[in-house]
């Protein structure tokens, strides 16, 4: 009899740990946000939020106001929709709040590399060495050059330059973006005089598309194996391509390469001096080009059909292109050099800067996570102060709190190019309240896991709009074609892609 009830009691015991390890029994105390755990224990709402996160927030923004803590796959996320509130996060010390518990964990799993310590600031000292000011004017040329090596190589003569060429939008600019990027961050195929120059170039151009089309295999995958529920099927696959580019991008191979950017050079010796092993290196190498090319290609394809689809944005943003370009002597004519687009020049565009920051505002949507460390307090621009628990982790979901915030932007579904700058040309603050916001748009994150990289993201994308509106007449195939919706299972990871692509036709204006 002794027996059963020692067997009862371990039972009793073994599920009602369980149940505490799957938050059954969690309650929010008096002076916690308002706390939502769903009906499924664990689990909680991680199917609603991987459904639709954007539409999962809002609903959860009616219900509970500007603060809640939700149960997602066993984890408790406190999600603030109060843009007041944001300095406060993004700036909290690492010892409260820690951004790389949650980043290390996801890179491991979707890259398979394992960060060291360092990694955070090798990346920062680099990308602020390579990727800004006098590096960022050594990057931007070295961009236009792989342009100019991917869109102008097969150029025809005489009148049949103006054929009008029919392609996909989405594809033509993800591609030609990427591979522009690949190129010149990882550099390019060497070469030994000027007879092989151009076979070597040729080469570049092939690899460049084959590795496009492989990291679009990847880039489907990405959503879901980030979210840890592919199938084994495409688990396989996945496992395949991160091997693939393991070795494309390997360090030994890189190495033997012209042009590699200082970028790419500078943070491989860093990360050897601090003892990671050659093949977790060559795992960084993927990394890197996830962060530098997985958004940048998707971002172009928006802002040039949002141009395409409005008439007068496309001729204002043509004409101050076009009035930079001549003001610079580089004015597109028949039988001129291939245009010379500067870092100086792309300056110069504050309707350009305006109309990718409103494609930027309209379809990106990163998730900003921090890790709580210890019990923090938060204050709302209400006054009320909330306590942020140990254990959770406490999320930003920008696209809805600020970017489609109807208070702070008015008709935020409309595509309005010159949104963020005022008639002079400076740029426009925005208020919520009768407030001045600092945090109104925030594609590239902000604090510490701010994009490192953002500034040549930005100007690569002006690069490839520059000049794409300088060399061609660009129209859609089909002018009445709604603009597609956008691919809600990707909400989370950067730029939004839409549900299919859209038919373009350009041809050269000289």
């Amino acid at each position: 009899m002794a027996l059963w009830v020692i067997l009862l009691c371990t039972l009793i015991a073994l599920l009602l740990g369980g149940l505490y390890l799957l938050g059954a029994f969690r309650t929010r105390r008096p002076d916690e946000p308002p706390l939502d755990k769903g009906t499924i224990p664990w689990l909680g709402y991680v199917l609603d939020f991987r459904k639709d996160s954007s539409e999962f927030l809002k609903r959860m923004q009616r219900k509970h106001g500007d603060i809640f803590t939700v149960l997602i796959g066993g984890y408790y996320f406190t999600f603030v929709m109060d843009p007041f509130c944001f300095g406060a996060i993004v700036k909290e010390s690492r010892s409260k709040l820690d951004f790389r518990t949650f980043a290390s964990k996801l890179v491991l799993q979707v890259f398979g590399y394992k960060p060291i310590e360092a990694s955070h600031s090798i990346i920062h000292a680099s990308s602020t060495k390579h990727l800004m000011g006098d590096g960022l004017t050594v990057m931007t040329q070295a961009t236009l050059e792989n342009f100019q090596k991917l869109m102008f190589f097969n150029l025809s003569s005489g009148e049949e330059k103006r054929v009008w060429q029919e392609d996909s939008l989405f594809h033509y600019c993800y591609n030609i973006v990427f591979r522009a990027g690949y190129l010149a961050l990882y550099g390019s195929e060497p070469h030994q005089g000027a007879d092989n120059k151009e076979k070597a170039i040729e080469q570049d151009r092939i690899h460049s598309n084959q590795l496009f089309h492989e990291f679009r295999k990847y880039d489907r995958l990405f959503p879901r194996l980030a979210s840890a529920v592919l199938p084994p099927k495409d688990k396989i696959e996945a496992e395949r391509l991160k091997r693939l580019f393991w070795s494309v991008l390997s360090v030994k191979k890189s190495w033997q390469k012209d042009n590699i950017s200082g970028w790419i050079r500078d943070q491989d010796q860093l990360l050897a001096e601090n003892g990671v092993p050659e093949y977790m290196r060559d795992r960084f190498m993927f990394v890197l080009l996830w962060a530098s090319q997985g958004n940048t290609g998707p971002t172009a394809f928006w802002l040039l059909l949002y141009l395409m689809k409005h008439p007068e944005a496309m001729k204002a943003v043509k004409d101050e292109v076009d009035k930079v370009s001549r003001e610079n002597g580089q004015e597109v004519k028949p039988g001129s050099p291939p245009i010379n687009i500067t870092r100086d020049m792309l300056n110069q565009t504050p309707l350009l800067d305006s109309a990718l920051e409103e494609t930027l505002r309209l379809v990106t949507a990163p998730i900003l996570v921090r890790a709580v460390l210890q019990d923090t307090s938060l204050k709302m621009s209400s006054g009320t102060e909330y306590t942020l628990r140990k254990g959770d982790r406490v999320a930003l979901f920008p696209h809805v709190s600020v970017q489609m915030n109807p208070e702070i932007h008015p008709n935020p579904h409309e595509f309005k190019y010159d949104r963020f700058i005022n008639p002079d040309g400076t740029k426009k603050d925005f208020y919520k309240n009768g407030k001045r916001l600092k945090y109104f748009n925030m594609p590239w994150g902000a604090g510490v896991s701010i994009c490192p990289g953002r500034f040549f993201a930005a100007t690569e994308m002006k690069l490839f709009v520059f000049l794409m509106l300088s060399c061609y007449d660009l129209e859609l195939v089909n002018r009445e074609e709604e603009i597609p919706a956008i691919d809600v299972s990707r909400w989370g990871f950067g730029t939004m892609q839409p549900v299919r692509d859209v038919q373009f036709r350009y041809r050269l204006r000289f």
